[in-house]
């Protein structure tokens, strides 16, 4: 494949995804990572992140109809689909299954430098006991040259990055005073079409 991308995610993006598997800490959710390549084609920055669903996760028609505005809505801005988050419903279940795949597969047809971030759950109960990790909570999985989502090293923390040192202090705080009940993901912007799934005033 040529050189291996790096990715840097920016805090908002990273905080959002994390807050958005909070409020949903029974269910498996998933997301869409939007940004561009940066400066050299080897490092994807992840400028933005979009909350998909908490209850329809890998059914198609909702799927397609969320792609469709994210991508209408972004590209104004001069970002597109890079890749995917997706948490597992189960706290002790680490694996990326085949919706998370499938729904990656998608995405990588469009993008080959396509980036896929699952929560690690272990290490996210970690960092809200003790405080201290800078790294992000999230395992980072590429697809290798047998075409296959593999994970990158132990925990992919030298290919992925934030762009903020401090976003892990910030996530913390919106944990511990109530911020994540605020996310809104399509599941509720399509029961309720006045709700914002950008998250426009989640950092107000």
């Amino acid at each position: 494949m040529g050189i291996e991308s790096t990715y840097e995610i920016h805090q908002n993006a990273y905080i959002k995804l994390v807050l958005h598997a909070s409020k949903h800490k029974t269910s498996a959710v998933n997301g869409v990572l939007l940004g561009r390549i940066s400066g050299d084609s080897a490092v994807v920055e992840i400028v933005e992140s979009v909350p998909l669903f908490h209850s329809q996760i890998g059914v198609l028609p909702p799927l397609e109809i969320a792609l469709i505005m994210i991508e209408e809505y972004y590209c104004d801005k001069g970002l597109s689909v890079v890749g995917y988050f997706h948490a597992n419903e189960r706290f002790d279940d680490s694996e990326l299954g085949s919706v998370a795949k499938n729904i990656a597969d998608h995405i990588y047809k469009y993008f080959p430098q396509a980036a896929v971030l699952l929560l690690d759950n272990k290490k996210f109960e970690t960092l809200s006991k003790e405080g201290k990790d800078r790294s992000p909570v999230m395992q980072l999985y590429t697809k290798d040259t047998s075409r296959s989502w593999k994970l990158v090293g132990s925990d992919g923390s030298s290919r992925l990055k934030i762009k903020q040192p401090s976003a892990n202090v910030i996530l913390l705080d919106f944990i511990s005073s109530g911020k994540w009940k605020d996310i809104i993901d399509f599941d509720d912007h399509l029961d309720d079409i006045s709700k914002d799934w950008v998250n426009t005033e989640l950092f107000n």
